[in-house]
Formats: C-alpha cells, sequence, structure tokens
C-alpha cells in the first residue's frame, strides 16, 4: 500500500478556493458530474453524491465527510460500485492571494497507484480551470 500526495498552489485567496471546492454548483463544474446528480452537506457525517459519465456509462459515486474545519481541512470517503470505500483528505493553507492544497489519499494498492494519482491530477487540473473562471 502507497500513499499519494499532491500538493498544489492555487491563484486564489482561500475563502475563494474553499467556495469552489465545497459548493455543488462549482464541484459538478470541476468534478465533470451534471449539475443535477450532484448533492452535498459539508458538514462532519454529511454526505455527497455524483454520477459521472464513462465511456461504460454512468457511475454513481457517494461518500460521507468525516472531519471538517472551515478553510483548513476536508476528511471525505469515496464509495466506487464494486470497490473498497476510499479515504481522502485536503489540508487547506492561506498564503495571502494564493492557496496551498495538499491533497492525500492514504492506502492506494501499488497496482492501482498510478491509474488513482493519474486520477487525482486530472480532477485537480479541472478544479484549476473552474477557479480561474469562476
Amino acid at each position: 500500500m502507497n500513499d499519494i500526495t499532491i500538493t498544489r498552489v492555487f491563484d486564489a485567496p482561500l475563502a475563494k478556493v474553499w467556495k469552489v471546492w465545497t459548493e455543488p454548483e462549482y464541484f459538478a463544474q470541476w468534478f465533470g458530474a451534471p449539475l443535477p446528480t450532484v448533492a452535498s452537506d459539508v458538514r462532519p457525517g454529511g454526505a455527497w453524491r455524483a454520477t459521472i459519465t464513462t465511456p461504460q456509462g454512468e457511475m454513481p459515486l457517494s461518500g460521507v465527510y468525516r472531519e471538517v474545519e472551515l478553510h483548513k481541512r476536508l476528511v471525505w470517503t469515496m464509495e466506487v460500485p464494486g470497490a473498497p470505500e476510499v479515504v481522502m483528505d485536503a489540508a487547506f493553507t492561506d498564503r495571502g492571494d494564493r492557496t496551498e492544497v495538499v491533497y492525500h489519499q492514504p492506502g492506494v494498492p501499488e497496482e492501482h497507484c498510478a491509474t488513482a494519482e493519474a486520477g487525482a491530477n486530472h480532477i485537480l487540473d479541472s478544479f484549476t480551470s473552474v477557479l480561474a473562471k469562476s
């Protein structure tokens, strides 16, 4: 098992980064899920869900926010049909007009590391694009 850690610095203040990360209308854009399928209750124990379209068809994803520390840290799960639950976290650091986000996914099986890291980078690239337009 391996951990994936990706650090990004975004050209936006912390409050804006948090908003685009957590509010459903923005989440739908960067996560690639149509808005009617997206819901999120960003609080400890709150659930989230989204349905993405893949070459194999629609895939419902869901999870629970385990920890929410406003403008500082999120810990959430992701459930994919037929796969074990995944736990991820993100730490947010105010850098003035910029924001550092450290994304972390622990316990990734060796054979899934490259795919998981590529997927996380793709999502973070998409987040960067949506953030720049928001």
